[in-house]
């Protein structure tokens, strides 16, 4: 989409901001904050204290190589944009659900330490289940959810055993570290621009391997759907 001509009643620095993040989605592995500046025709200062505002709205983040990419924030601004990625997400959910009569939940990395839940899906037809509010953030490193995160990425020095066995097995599982005594088993989606994760959230005790099998299955497919 070719960028808008400033003119008088326009804000060149929300012009310019708005820029990054036109810039960014064109680059969805990130770009240093140089490349930035270049690309947006700016000093880089400018550049600096424009990205440092959109960080704090969360519209985009820093990684620990200082490349910076797209936020999470933005899907809270921009409905069209969860909504995409929750569209196609449900139906996947909605079986998954109803193959295991628990709790699904889609979730996505918001920065290098924390996870935030995007959307759940209860089961239609269980008598008890668990509920949880979209949009919560948690430890990256607590949790299904984000374990699965993280065993998609490279291995990391010291990294938590489950982290390791998660990436072995294709699946993370956690027993009430988010939510005391709810068990998690989630998997990451492959092929998301933001770190996805879909899970199963459950009171009882799982059949670890025929539910985590369920829910690769469910990230493959919605993988599929997101390419």
């Amino acid at each position: 989409m070719p960028a808008p001509e400033m003119d008088p009643g326009m804000s060149k620095t929300l012009h310019n901001g708005l820029q990054i993040l036109e810039l960014l989605v064109d680059h969805p592995q990130g770009l240093s904050l140089t490349e930035i500046a270049e690309g947006i025709g700016v000093h880089r200062t400018v550049a600096h204290r424009l990205v440092r505002t959109l960080e704090a709205h969360r519209l985009c983040r820093r990684d620990r190589f200082k490349r910076i990419s797209l936020g999470t924030g933005l899907v809270l601004l921009a409905e069209p944009v969860e909504q995409d990625l929750r569209t196609l997400a449900r139906p996947v959910m909605e079986e998954l659900t109803d193959a295991t009569q628990t709790t699904a939940h889609l979730v996505v990395r918001e920065n290098e330490t924390q996870v935030r839940s995007l959307m759940t899906v209860e089961p239609r037809r269980s008598r008890v289940h668990l509920a949880f509010r979209p949009g919560r953030l948690d430890p990256i490193d607590r949790g299904s959810a984000g374990l699965a995160m993280l065993a998609a990425l490279p291995p990391q020095p010291g990294e938590r055993a489950e982290v390791t066995l998660a990436r072995k097995r294709g699946f993370a599982v956690s027993y009430g570290e988010i939510v005391p005594s709810v068990i998690g088993i989630s998997s990451a989606v492959p092929g998301a621009r933001t770190l996805t994760s879909i899970g199963l959230s459950s009171f009882d005790s799982p059949d670890e391997e025929k539910l985590g099998g369920l829910v690769v299955d469910a990230a493959r497919r919605l993988g599929s759907l997101l390419g």
